[in-house]
């Protein structure tokens, strides 16, 4: 499959639309990590090579794509960031012929055998930070602002769950399409609700809209945020005087830190310069689908994506995020809490 010298990878992130902030640092993570398998002898006797497809445009289209270079031979395996309503429209078309590796944190749930969804799920994510922030500060009525599809109300229907837990509770749950740019009439709502804390599910520009909204209308001295998808390049385009009492938790952060987060970072800087687009929790995701795929060829001898599927519990590998561990396709990773400080994160606590 592919071309017969290269072992040639869809790599699925966006470059268009709200998502379309996180595709440069997830293009520049993959191909890091691409180059560093090349340098190591490549995969199967094989240079590694991505194939782009951006993941920002709609489902749909993304998926004809996608279906066209697997169902040609053109790719050998897909790897992506991207939301759940593309890897809906993705995965049935890929229909095991290749492996696909799900990046992005996600609701959860994914099933189908050749989708390895290495990404946080709110169990991991979600529950153990509203745990935190009843422990720590009390706060236990919430209001969920989301985009309309499935990942943001899939996890809000976690949250009032985990929030049962607590006592606690949603008071409101209120969710805009892509590409909402007004929040007026929501942030209306917020402040009508009497919530300490907003749960803030919206991708990319339409969050960094609702959280400029949010602070000139006063509300981030009165209201915390958790953003569990909010990352470095969304704080530069907020501006840092929006930042004030914003919440955030992932796997990675480029301010974690360790000696494997600090390693990594020297490498990518080196390798694209002090300019290089941010180094965020998104884009490492994409460097760690190519890492575990690398892995999944190495301990499987091929790309029959059953074997790797059997072979792949309990794979166990070093990279930026420290050890991790793959649980029924699913990595088994540390969790981190952070809060913004300006346009930076200081990461307070591993959930």
């Amino acid at each position: 499959m592919g071309d017969q010298g290269t072992y040639d990878v869809a790599l699925v992130v966006p470059a268009q639309g709200p998502t379309g902030l996180f595709g440069p640092s997830c293009e520049l993570s993959a191909r890091l990590a691409v180059e560093e398998i090349n340098e190591r002898s490549g995969v199967l006797g094989r240079a590694m090579r991505l194939v782009m497809v951006d993941g920002g445009a709609a489902p749909l289209e993304v998926a004809r794509e996608v279906g066209g270079l697997v169902g040609t031979g053109g790719v050998d395996a897909v790897i992506g960031w991207h939301t759940s309503a593309v890897r809906e429209s993705v995965a049935p078309v890929i229909v095991g012929r290749v492996p696909y590796i799900y990046t992005t944190l996600y609701e959860g749930g994914e099933d189908r055998p050749w989708v390895f969804p290495i990404g946080e799920t709110p169990r991991r994510q979600l529950r153990p930070a509203l745990h935190w922030f009843a422990g720590e500060l009390g706060v236990r009525r919430w209001t969920v602002v989301g985009n309309d599809y499935v990942w943001p109300r899939a996890s809000a229907g976690a949250v009032r769950e985990y929030l049962r837990e607590l006592g606690g509770s949603v008071l409101g749950e209120h969710y805009v399409p892509l590409g909402t740019e007004d929040y007026g009439r929501v942030l209306g709502k917020v402040m009508a609700a009497g919530c300490e804390a907003v749960m803030v599910l919206l991708m990319g520009q339409d969050a960094v809209a609702f959280h400029r909204s949010f602070a000139a209308a006063g509300l981030d001295t009165e209201i915390l945020r958790f953003g569990p998808l909010t990352d470095e390049n969304m704080l530069l385009s907020m501006g840092a005087d929006v930042t004030h009492g914003l919440f955030a938790s992932a796997g990675y952060f480029g301010t974690l830190p360790t000696e494997e987060s600090l390693d990594f970072s020297g490498r990518y800087h080196d390798r694209f310069g002090p300019t290089a687009p941010m180094l965020t929790g998104p884009g490492e995701s994409c460097y760690e689908g190519v890492r575990l795929l690398s892995e999944l060829l190495r301990i499987a001898g091929g790309g029959d994506v059953a074997r790797m599927r059997a072979l792949s519990e309990g794979l166990r590998y070093d990279g930026p995020r420290g050890q991790v561990v793959m649980r029924d396709r699913h990595l088994s990773q540390k969790v981190f809490l952070a809060v913004a400080d300006g346009l930076e994160f200081d990461v307070i606590h591993q959930l």
